[in-house]
């Protein structure tokens, strides 16, 4: 009688196989909306495998996001870990009719606007000043003198953005740097429509007037 050898798979880990692999197969003909949102309904059921494919989704831009906001990389990516963490024991309270980028950016934003607040209170006791933001920088110039000009600009635009309060910057970097809509930066901060606009309309006064100050040509709309 032929022996079976004992690593030789059982039926049921071959039929487990089978299954993951007809799994992925169907995942692949779905499209990026349809996974995230199986992805979505398996991780609400515990699966950890699930959400890891949501964090693998969405790594860069909540990683870009508090790149963009806290100016320093290794707080980034702690910020970053801090939000699945925080989106993974939050997954109860999604609510699917609500684009899952939206609610991952706004775990995002709104923790990063408690390290800024935090961040904010320090600096002002020993009052040195805010490092260049890093989404100003420019690559369609190169060389000393364009860098020096660039540096200049970018020092001066990052002292107007730090002169606004948390709420118009938070709403500020949404809207120009993510090009999120009303609607979505109203969901974020957890207001109204017309309060967003509002904030907004009152940033870019606010920026114009400073940086007519400063010598800058900043545009009101």
């Amino acid at each position: 009688m032929e022996r079976v050898s004992s690593t030789s798979p059982s039926p049921i880990q071959l039929y487990l196989k089978k299954d993951q692999v007809m799994t992925e197969t169907n995942e692949e003909k779905m499209t990026q909306k349809e996974r995230e949102a199986l992805w979505l309904s398996q991780a609400r059921e515990g699966d950890r495998v699930a959400f890891g494919k949501l964090v693998e989704a969405y790594q860069r831009p909540v990683f870009n996001l508090a790149y963009r906001m806290l100016n320093n990389s290794r707080e980034a990516e702690e910020a970053a870990q801090e939000a699945f963490i925080r989106a993974w024991t939050r997954l109860h309270s999604y609510n699917p009719a609500h684009k899952y980028s939206t609610w991952m950016l706004t775990i995002t934003s709104n923790y990063c606007i408690d390290l800024l607040r935090k961040r904010r209170a320090i600096l002002l006791s020993i009052d040195e000043p805010l490092p260049s933001h890093p989404a100003l920088m420019s690559e369609k110039q190169s060389g000393p003198e364009a860098n020096v000009v660039r540096g200049e600009r970018e020092v001066q635009v990052q002292e107007l953005l730090q002169s606004l309060p948390d709420e118009y910057r938070e709403a500020v970097v949404l809207r120009y740097w993510y090009d999120l809509s009303y609607d979505e930066i109203a969901e974020a901060m957890d207001t109204s429509v017309s309060a967003i606009k509002s904030r907004l309309f009152r940033a870019r006064k606010q920026l114009a007037e400073a940086g007519v100050e400063m010598g800058m040509s900043v545009a009101t709309v």
